[in-house]
């Protein structure tokens, strides 16, 4: 069915991040797989196309379209399409991050904070999961205690996207151990604090050129002036932005299955087995038949969940369906792809290897399925 989602402005932008991509990512991809990283040059160049400050003010250095969350998704999409590692790396910093630091933020911390944001010369991450951890946010143990004009942090984070590269972290801590969710405040940790280190880049099943690590704090004192929101409003700010995050790991997990779907269908219809397209057999049909109907059934809603979240009228039980089906939709999709490749599609050369096992995560990560399921459940009564 056609898609009614976007106008003129964003096909242009779409055309623009295509372009971007083709000129920079795409001839060194392999260096970054091999790298497990993608290098600051290339940030900064998207910064210079205005693909990182979309959802920032236009007064520190922004798109100035922040209000229309389209401009986002549609880079997303072209993203996605290319690389599930390379979407989720500028997802993070782009799309789940900038709430943050837009809507809690003084002006003092606008200022220092934002233009580099934009350029690439900031690059971030956002540290919510420990060891141990999981979905569960109202568990974690790293600590704040105040002590004069700072904090001082102990404790630790892992599987954060871009936590080997940031040079700002978002980071959920503990500042009153005896409130429970209510204790939990959100500090903007920096590159180079003493006592902030990083692990190695983790050794992921896929998603292999997205930096990936852990984030160790031992005596890390951060000054009172990089607290983001007010203190003990931490859980709270991340429950009001969790569901921009799943419904963006939403536009990015269809997109992602869309483009290999497109490409396995054009596969399909050029390989050959007993004199004839391995496309043409029932069964091959039959599978792609029910493949595409799965992603332009969610594809339509996944375009109105995000009109809703344009409009702010997007609930959380709405994002965690987006979410968990989404996935789901993606794994099945992309299963069905290697399948139809036979044994090219286990080999790495080929996207569709690639992408299968970069997919994995998606029922993991921003809240697992299971967790996303059990949101609905709730609101159902049960």
């Amino acid at each position: 069915m056609e898609r009614t989602l976007y106008e003129a402005e964003h096909e242009d932008l779409r055309r623009s991040a295509a372009e971007f991509l083709e000129r920079h990512v795409v001839p060194r991809h392999e260096e970054f797989i091999e790298a497990k990283a993608f290098p600051r040059d290339v940030w900064i160049e998207a910064g210079k196309q205005g693909l990182l400050g979309l959802q920032l003010p236009e007064e520190y250095g922004g798109g100035g379209v922040q209000d229309d969350y389209r401009f986002s998704t549609v880079v997303s999409e072209v993203f996605s399409g290319f690389s599930a590692a390379f979407s989720s790396c500028w997802g993070i910093h782009c799309d789940v991050n900038p709430p943050y630091l837009t809507e809690l933020t003084t002006h003092e911390q606008k200022r220092r904070w934002l233009p580099g944001v934009g350029s690439g010369e900031i690059w971030t991450a956002i540290g919510m999961t420990e060891p141990g951890g999981g979905s569960d946010l109202k568990a974690l143990k790293t600590t704040a205690i105040r002590d004069g004009d700072s904090y001082v942090v102990n404790g630790s984070k892992t599987f954060i996207t871009n936590g080997y590269s940031a040079d700002l972290v978002i980071t959920a801590v503990r500042t009153d151990p005896s409130k429970g969710g209510r204790g939990i405040s959100l500090l903007a940790i920096e590159s180079g604090t003493p006592g902030f280190t990083r692990g190695r880049k983790l050794d992921k099943v896929g998603q292999d050129e997205s930096d990936t690590a852990e984030l160790f704090f031992h005596d890390v004192r951060v000054p009172v002036e990089n607290l983001i929101g007010e203190e003990g409003q931490g859980f709270v700010a991340m429950m009001q932005r969790l569901p921009q995050e799943r419904i963006g790991a939403a536009v990015s997990n269809l997109a992602n299955a869309r483009a290999i779907l497109t490409e396995t269908i054009e596969y399909t219809k050029q390989r050959t087995a007993f004199g004839q397209s391995i496309g043409s057999f029932q069964a091959n049909k039959f599978l792609l038949a029910e493949l595409v109907t799965k992603v332009e059934v969610t594809q339509a809603y996944l375009d109105q969940a995000v009109r809703a979240h344009m409009e702010k009228k997007l609930s959380a039980t709405e994002a965690a369906k987006a979410k968990w089906w989404s996935a789901q939709v993606q794994n099945e999709v992309l299963d069905g792809c290697v399948q139809l490749h036979g044994g090219y599609g286990y080999m790495n050369e080929y996207r569709v290897a690639r992408a299968w096992r970069d997919a994995r995560v998606t029922k993991i990560w921003a809240g697992s399925n299971e967790i996303m399921k059990e949101l609905i459940g709730r609101e159902l009564g049960l």
